[in-house]
């Protein structure tokens, strides 16, 4: 399985880049991927964003020392282990939150995670918020009119309730092009004029365009040549991750 990632500052924000992203393996056969998008109107998000991927780093390695150790206690189904990985990750947001003393509105991301077995070429994925997903060939858009869900909204909910009443929720088999990407990948505007350019749809070049796939920074070149021959740039930031079997 290859794995391409890239981060984006979108040509609107000044400052940070509000995206992040994560990748992380869990024993030998469980790959994770993560990106977020910190809320503009929250306090600091992009550290709301930051902070949920070095958690869901931290439930990584503590995940996968288990399965090494304790095979017998894991999850039965990809639902229930995605399932336990988020309700760790609720659990260390509210710890942190106590910890911290913040308020809600600098925990305000949203959360698109995606969790593969490359042993049975199975996977999961769940929006919270905003976003794109893309399974071999069928793009899936999440679009809340400019009124996304976040992460932070739910802390003080009942977990186990909340998760069963998720619907942006995709389970998938026969893993061949995976993409998973913040709404920053529909916000590329020509920004820079640009004589004798052929059109180009700059979100299918990222999510299904293979060429360059025998270079590990394929989405970073394909965002540059976005740039320097369409003049294409996202005005929003952007994080994307993309897996190709």
């Amino acid at each position: 399985m290859k794995i391409y990632s890239a981060l984006q500052i979108g040509d609107y924000h000044l400052n940070h880049n509000e995206d992040y992203l994560f990748i992380g393996e869990i024993g030998s056969d469980k790959i994770l991927c993560a990106v977020m998008d910190g809320c503009t109107m929250g306090t600091d998000s992009y550290f709301a964003s930051t902070l949920v991927g070095k958690l869901l780093r931290k439930i990584c390695l503590e995940k996968g020392y288990r399965e090494l150790y304790h095979p017998e206690n894991q999850p039965n189904s990809q639902d229930d282990y995605l399932k336990s990985i988020l309700k760790d990750l609720f659990r260390e947001l509210i710890t942190t939150k106590n910890q911290l003393l913040l308020e809600r509105d600098e925990l305000l991301t949203t959360l698109i995670i995606l969790l593969t077995d490359q042993k049975t070429n199975t996977g999961i994925v769940l929006a919270i918020g905003d976003g794109l997903v893309h399974i071999n060939g069928e793009i899936t858009c999440f679009d809340h009119d400019n009124k996304p869900d976040y992460v932070g909204f739910h802390l003080a909910e009942d977990f186990d309730s909340w998760y069963d009443d998720q619907k942006q929720k995709i389970l998938f088999d026969n893993i061949q092009d995976i993409c998973i990407a913040t709404d920053g990948i529909f916000m590329f505007e020509q920004l820079i004029p640009m004589e004798n350019s052929d059109a180009v749809n700059a979100l299918d070049y990222l999510v299904s365009d293979l060429t360059g796939t025998d270079n590990e920074d394929m989405l970073h070149l394909k965002l540059k040549k976005l740039e320097h021959r369409y003049g294409m740039k996202p005005t929003d930031d952007l994080a994307i991750i993309r897996m190709i079997k």
